[in-house]
């Protein structure tokens, strides 16, 4: 009777082997995105899964950042054709409003004679068009617009970047970048939107698939501490540094 039960099981498995094997796959395939862990782009600590819909994000304990893992990341090409939509026309009143708290900041901070730099001014560089009409000195970088990577080893009293920091594939490099950009002194005038821990699922700033790196108050904070800014200030979208 033992006989002709292991009989029986070998059967069993010649028969349903490809079966069992697929469906063990699967389950430690969900198992592995259950787990999912990926090192934070920023602080370089240990992340776990957060959400998953059209792509997959983890949340860092230490920074507090929400972040799209690498293999989910947008290619350069549908990125800058993502940046295409964006609104160019640099007389739009609803246009210069919405960058108002970045251009209204840099006049109260900062007269003409001070040198500005703004980071990812993308196609209409409308911070420099808005800040030029009276006179200010600004230029304008940007990887896929103005492209000037000579800009990039300059000094400035003040940077700007305005719905930019969201899009950073690599937030260390980036930050590290800009604050040795900066004077002693200078400012970073920085404008996203700040994840409150809403519910993510029907956070509608989530869902340009090039926003990658999202942040919180607890964030920001983090980056004060770690490349040395003296101040920060957080207004709703805007956010100031100073060294």
């Amino acid at each position: 009777m033992l006989k002709n039960l292991v009989n029986l099981t070998n059967n069993f498995l010649e028969i349903y082997s490809d079966e069992i094997l697929s469906f063990y796959c699967l389950s430690m395939v969900d198992t592995i995105r259950l787990d999912m862990k990926e090192r934070c782009p920023l602080c370089n600590s240990i992340s776990k899964k957060f959400y998953e819909d059209t792509q997959k994000y983890c949340r860092c304990p230490e920074c507090r950042a929400v972040f799209v893992v690498k293999e989910d990341l947008p290619r350069a090409d549908e990125e800058k054709e993502r940046y295409e939509l964006h609104d160019t026309d640099t007389q739009d009143v609803g246009y210069r409003n919405f960058v108002a708290p970045i251009t209204k900041g840099i006049i109260k901070d900062f007269t003409p004679v001070d040198q500005g730099l703004d980071f990812g001014a993308g196609r209409s560089a409308i911070i420099a068009t808005v800040l030029r009409e009276k006179n200010y000195d600004i230029q304008n970088y940007d990887p896929y617009f103005h492209n000037y990577p000579q800009l990039l080893e300059k000094k400035y009293d003040y940077i700007s970047s305005c719905e930019v920091i969201e899009h950073f594939y690599k937030p260390a490099i980036e930050f590290q970048r800009l604050r040795e950009m900066l004077r002693e002194g200078g400012k970073l005038y920085l404008m996203t939107d700040i994840y409150d821990e809403r519910d993510f699922g029907s956070w509608y700033y989530k869902n340009d698939p090039t926003h990658v790196f999202l942040y919180t108050k607890e964030t920001f904070a983090w980056i004060k501490e770690h490349y040395g800014f003296k101040e920060l200030l957080i207004e709703k979208r805007l956010v100031v540094l100073k060294l």
